[in-house]
């Protein structure tokens, strides 16, 4: 059982974790190339700091040669003393300040100090005119990235957008995100998915999470740490969190969106053989307190390290929503759309039964499974899509394997393999479709002859292993 655990001792910002990512392993090259397959015209900077005593890594964006600043200081070199933020929030989302961990011309922690700041002041990140949801999920899509990174990275957003419909009471997709849609953050969160998938891990746990205190300057006013959307996130995952007494902004929402949707569980330390251990840094070297996000990656072996490390590997429990439609007067090749566009949309699974209808007519029961805060949005969609007059919903209790990815090289190219496991135990193992189905088409050999070399490689290295 390999684990991630992450230390939020000082909270957690998108900046912090892809800090902690490169310095436990994580290529810089990788994340370079993501960000390059962003096409949003940005760079990573990447530099060994010390915080409080501690060697760390930080990760900067930077956009045309300028890093951003954080919102304090960008606000002191551009407006008078007396002048309201300068926020430019016109519509719906909750900032995504990193106060204390520096992205964003925008961000402020009441209690912050002053330091030096960068050279560069500037507003080319987009955090003026923010971006919609459906211009992000585009963004993602057309990236050059894995299609499981992809999703993930969505996911994150689609996170932070379901809080912020629920804190403003707006449609799910209305949600117009300014700092959280800025390209600093795009780029945090997308190379956060692809960073903690290149990792391989079976399960990320979490810290509880130090929220800091204060006060922070958000979109419609100034509000206590943490800010409404961080706070939301972390209630929704039933995550732990506490103030250390900093009186600054430690969590943001963009960190508390990345742990919300990665960590399968928060807890303790686990007991591990540690492998690999690596510090992201915030933006500023606090007095006292090394502003700092460790990473943690070992092996667990329920057997030989005991039940507690066997609580950490059992299936996940989870509450789904799930949503039912009959249908008996629509084309199959609308079916096969409502499909596809349910799972683009979020869904986490989308099925159709045949089943015989009233006057005994032939139809299809059209079944999607989706997370809580997703069934108003889906359950819209269903309406607009099909014939239906009525969807049911209810919620049910579902368990899931851990899962994870290795990677085996077959004769004509890398293919994914999909692990699932049982308290530490392989289990499950199958080779990605789309992996398989792209070489089959472009070396025109058959499928089936693909996903067999795949699958005997896979059994052939892990019996070595063994």
């Amino acid at each position: 059982m390999r684990i991630a655990y992450l230390d939020c001792i000082s909270g957690i910002s998108g900046d912090m974790f892809l800090g902690a990512l490169v310095a436990a392993g994580v290529p810089i090259a990788l994340l370079r190339e993501t960000v390059a397959a962003l096409k949003v015209g940005a760079e990573l900077e990447v530099s060994a700091v010390m915080r409080s005593g501690i060697s760390a890594v930080k990760v900067d964006v930077v956009v045309d040669g300028e890093k951003d600043l954080p919102r304090e200081i960008y606000q002191a070199t551009k407006e008078p003393a007396d002048s309201p933020p300068a926020s430019g929030h016109t519509h719906h989302g909750q900032e995504h300040p990193h106060a204390g961990h520096g992205h964003g011309p925008h961000e402020h922690s009441e209690a912050q100090d002053h330091a030096a700041s960068p050279p560069h002041p500037h507003t080319h990140h987009g955090h003026a005119k923010g971006r919609s949801l459906k211009q992000i999920r585009s963004l993602i899509a057309h990236a050059a990235i894995s299609p499981s990174a992809k999703n993930k990275a969505i996911a994150i957003f689609e996170a932070l957008g379901a809080v912020e419909a629920a804190i403003h009471q707006v449609e799910f997709e209305d949600i117009h995100f300014h700092e959280v849609g800025s390209t600093d953050a795009l780029v945090d969160i997308t190379c956060a998915a692809v960073g903690a998938e290149a990792l391989g891990v079976d399960q990320w746990l979490c810290s509880p999470v130090n929220v800091g205190g204060g006060t922070v300057e958000c979109a419609h006013g100034r509000f206590p740490v943490p800010a409404p959307a961080t706070l939301e996130l972390l209630r929704r995952r039933n995550a732990p969190i506490y103030s250390s007494g900093v009186q600054k902004e430690l969590a943001t929402p963009t960190g508390a969106a990345i742990v919300a949707t990665l960590a399968d569980r928060f807890g303790p330390f686990p007991p591990l053989k540690v492998e690999r251990i690596g510090y992201g840094a915030g933006y500023r070297d606090l007095p006292r307190h090394p502003n700092v996000v460790r990473l943690t990656l070992g092996e667990a072996d329920a057997s030989a390290l005991g039940s507690s490390v066997a609580a950490f590997s059992v299936p996940t429990s989870e509450i789904v929503t799930v949503m039912e439609a009959n249908l008996d007067d629509i084309s199959p090749q609308v079916i096969g759309y409502l499909i596809d566009r349910a799972l683009a949309e979020g869904a986490l699974d989308v099925f159709s039964t045949p089943v015989q209808m009233k006057k005994t007519r032939p139809g299809l029961l059209v079944t999607v499974l989706c997370r809580p805060e997703d069934g108003d949005r889906l359950a819209e969609l269903l309406f607009s899509e099909t014939s239906t007059l009525g969807v049911r919903l209810r919620q049910e209790a579902r368990q899931c394997l851990p899962r994870r990815h290795v990677h085996v090289q077959t004769p004509w190219g890398e293919v994914r393999v999909k692990l699932g496991s049982l308290r530490g135990e392989v289990t499950h193992y199958a080779p990605e479709y789309e992996d398989c189905r792209r070489i089959a088409m472009e070396r025109r050999i058959p499928l089936k002859t693909v996903m067999q070399e795949a699958v005997r490689l896979y059994l052939e290295r892990h019996h070595e292993q063994r």
